[in-house]
Formats: structure tokens, C-alpha cells, sequence
């Protein structure tokens, strides 16, 4: 999914449907790093694509909060 494709879905989520987004995007990265210190991963951009999804989920709350 492109990054823009996945900005306005997120933006339609409510706050709470934003804090699960905001779960499985943190659980992804921490299974992501343990299945890197037991198995060689090939594609090593997920990380940065993941913390950029943490961010932006992160943003999206404090905008909504606001």
C-alpha cells in the first residue's frame, strides 16, 4: 500500500480504531527485529517503513486529541 493510500485511510479511523492501528504496527517491528536475530530477512526497508507508520499513526492521535 502506498503511503498516501495508507495516510486517508487512517485519517477515516476513529481514535480508538487508530490506537489498534497503532498496536499491530508496534507488535509488526517487534516481531520483525526477532525474526532478524533468529533468521536472515532480505528486505531490511520494513523497519523504516514500519517506524514511519508508528509516527504517522502517532501524529494522527495527537492531531485528534488536539
Amino acid at each position: 500500500m502506498k503511503r498516501g493510500d495508507l495516510r486517508d485511510e487512517l485519517r477515516r479511523l476513529s481514535v480508538d480504531d487508530l490506537r489498534v492501528r497503532l498496536n499491530e504496527f508496534r507488535k509488526e517491528l517487534c516481531s520483525l527485529r526477532i525474526n532478524t536475530s533468529t533468521a536472515h530477512i532480505k528486505d531490511y526497508s520494513q523497519f523504516k517503513k514500519l517506524r514511519s507508520n508508528i509516527a504517522l499513526v502517532q501524529t494522527l492521535l495527537r492531531q485528534a486529541v488536539a
